[in-house]
């Protein structure tokens, strides 16, 4: 049975996101959704990366490097023709999601993207940014969903969230450390804040603002992976969305467009964003 929100604990949530940015549902999906999810995607990987849906080029990792057989899996909603395909699409529209993020974003919701992170024993993390730096939503801001499919800590690469960033504006990142971040963007946290982990149980979910600055830890463990199920979403009245986002869907299925950001965002357009994240 799918888990039920009782309306206290909206209201508690939703005072957390407000007040920090970020906000955890916990228990939000049943262990036999978690292990659905885990097992197919890790079926499809099996034998390494996927053409056309992991994010991988030769050269891009060392051999030795984890994500060289695990690298993040993009926009899985958008295959219909693999087994994760029609099952990203269905929890990427699932009823339970659409009851917080319609009263985060004060808006219904737009499905924009889809991503799956493997991260294995020893993978790097990611370094500290932004979502709507890619994303590019105006007016206002995007909101992840990231599902936790394995519990998730500073050992194994678990999440880390600035709190109260959540009206900061976008800035242009500096160079991310290699060795820790197989991203290269890094957004350092204003003076007289930190990153705080945020620690999840497989099943629940993180909610956070796309200006929130947020990043994961490297996987330090031995044996255990932190793998997740991430979506982003739009608010319906956007006017702009970045060229990578195409497509975006309301929870009733519908297709709709948004135009594309315009202007060179807060790099310039020599640093325009190319990929998404």
């Amino acid at each position: 049975m799918a888990a039920v929100i009782e309306e206290p604990g909206l209201q508690e949530i939703t005072s957390q996101f407000d007040r920090d940015g970020f906000a955890v549902a916990r228990g939000l999906f049943t262990p036999p959704e978690i292990a659905e999810i885990r097992d197919t995607f890790m079926d499809l990987a099996k034998n390494g990366p996927v053409e056309g849906i992991s994010e991988f080029k030769p050269g891009s990792y060392k051999p030795e490097d984890p994500l060289a057989k695990y690298p993040r899996m993009m926009h899985p909603h958008a295959h219909p023709e693999l087994p994760v395909g029609p099952l990203a699409r269905r929890f990427m529209l699932d009823p339970r999601l659409h009851t917080f993020l319609k009263t985060f974003l004060r808006d219904e919701p737009l499905a924009v993207q889809s991503m799956f992170y493997f991260k294995p024993p020893g993978a790097r993390g990611q370094s500290l940014h932004q979502d709507n730096f890619y994303l590019r939503v105006k007016p206002g801001t995007c909101v992840a969903a990231w599902i936790a499919l394995d519990d998730a800590d500073e050992e194994n690469g678990g999440m880390m969230c600035v709190p109260k960033t959540s009206n900061m504006e976008i800035v242009c990142p500096e160079k991310a450390d290699a060795r820790a971040s197989f991203t290269n963007d890094h957004v350092p946290p204003p003076p007289g804040t930190q990153p705080v982990p945020v620690n999840l149980k497989a099943g629940d979910v993180l909610f956070f603002n796309g200006s929130v600055i947020h990043g994961s830890y490297p996987n330090t463990s031995a044996t255990r992976f932190r793998r997740s199920l991430i979506f982003h979403y739009a608010p319906l009245t956007a006017q702009e969305l970045a060229h990578f986002y195409r497509n975006p869907t309301t929870f009733d299925g519908r297709i709709l467009h948004i135009p594309t950001a315009t202007g060179g965002g807060p790099c310039g357009n020599i640093h325009e964003p190319t990929a998404p994240h």
